[in-house]
């Protein structure tokens, strides 16, 4: 008897693989999606051809096998955790350029001086709110850089306004480049790609 053919296969190894399969399907297609969103048209080009070359050979045997129950629950759950990696996994890679906008009332002077030091771009706009005069400090940078840009926003004032807005292209201004050991020289920002 061909292992291929054998129960065990079919009922224990099979429902493992369209599982695992239809997970990273999902999740290629997440970081695909995301990806074109940010405007990387050909890496998101690249990634769909192995999303839907995977998603090919596992709905066909899901397909072909549409009365094995297990085979339609291990592609539904292999979808619904695809999805969960796939986010995860975006998380973690940090794509693309976001705006901060934090709002505090609180004289940002030595927050703002500690940005610059740490390499974040500045520019700050004197504003009044419902409790009066307020501050509102724009940062443009790179995802993957703001976990620092909380921490050090989270010391100035646990209490300030943040949104955080995703940017496709950027066109001009200074960018300062804070993982490179020549982090203090300033880079004007070309338009992305």
């Amino acid at each position: 008897m061909d292992f291929f053919d054998s129960e065990i296969f079919k009922w224990v190894i099979m429902p493992f693989i369209i599982f695992f399969a239809r997970i990273l399907d999902v999740s290629l297609g997440t970081t695909r999606i995301i990806l074109v969103s940010k405007g990387k048209k050909y890496l998101a080009s690249l990634i769909g051809f192995f999303e839907v070359t995977v998603w090919l050979l596992v709905a066909g045997r899901v397909i072909q096998s549409v009365d094995n129950a297990l085979y339609v629950i291990a592609y539904a759950g292999g979808f619904a955790m695809g999805n969960f990696v796939g986010i995860m996994l975006e998380e973690k890679l940090a794509i693309g350029t976001i705006s901060v906008r934090l709002i505090t009332n609180k004289d940002p002077e030595e927050f703002i001086n500690g940005l610059r030091l740490s390499g974040f771009g500045v520019t700050t706009v004197p504003a009044y709110g419902k409790t009066g005069q307020a501050y509102v400090i724009y940062s443009i940078m790179q995802r993957k850089k703001y976990p620092k840009y909380e921490e050090l926003a989270e010391n100035f004032d646990s209490k300030a306004f943040i949104a955080i807005e995703d940017i496709k292209n950027v066109k001009e201004g200074y960018f300062q480049d804070i993982d490179s050991k020549f982090s203090n020289m300033s880079f004007p920002l070309r338009k992305s790609k």
